[in-house]
């Protein structure tokens, strides 16, 4: 799947709806910005199918974080690590963390092997500090307009809940946000 310039695309997670862009693409990252009404200051993050594309994007991986990765993803889980070089500020608001996430979805996998480099810069699929939309029907009626919505797999509702996001430091690991994953 050949992304447009300033493509943005909503579609179905593990977790909650999402929107998402390919990550060199900073019209399309502004444009989710734009669509969600978010702050700037608010990062992005980054989901593929697999770590190895996401790893350019990570200055490092200690070795608890590739126990967490074993266990729990693909999952409900977005892990921070500090951003290589390769990471556009776009995406982590100028910050020096980056996060990211493995969903388990059949969906998005099928979605995310179309688009080079098997990543996409992404966020929950709402406006902020509304709920992520819940299914096919309700993206459409919301985002059509403004995002490529991606007809899933399977539609079923669920939980919806967001994913637990843990911040990597050296030594250890803090949780930011409990939801999917209990640790």
């Amino acid at each position: 799947m050949n992304l447009t310039k300033g493509e943005v695309l909503a579609f179905k997670t593990d977790t909650v709806w999402g929107f998402g862009a390919h990550p060199m693409d900073f019209l399309a990252i502004k444009k989710i910005y734009e669509i969600k009404k978010r702050d700037i200051k608010k990062p992005l993050i980054l989901m593929s199918d697999s770590l190895e594309p996401l790893k350019k994007y990570i200055k490092y991986i200690p070795d608890y974080a590739y126990e967490l990765i074993e266990k729990y993803l693909p999952g409900g889980l977005t892990l921070i690590f500090e951003k290589s070089e390769l990471c556009p500020f776009e995406i982590t608001s100028n910050n020096n963390t980056v996060g990211i996430r493995i969903p388990n979805s059949k969906d998005f996998f099928s979605l995310v092997s179309k688009i080079e480099g098997r990543v996409l810069a992404t966020t929950s699929c709402n406006i902020s500090f509304e709920p992520p939309v819940k299914n096919y029907k309700e993206a459409c009626e919301k985002f059509s307009d403004v995002a490529t919505i991606i007809k899933p797999i399977d539609d079923t509702e669920k939980e919806n809940l967001p994913s637990t996001v843990i911040l990597c430091n050296n030594d250890t690991y803090e949780v930011l946000r409990l939801g999917a994953i209990k640790l």
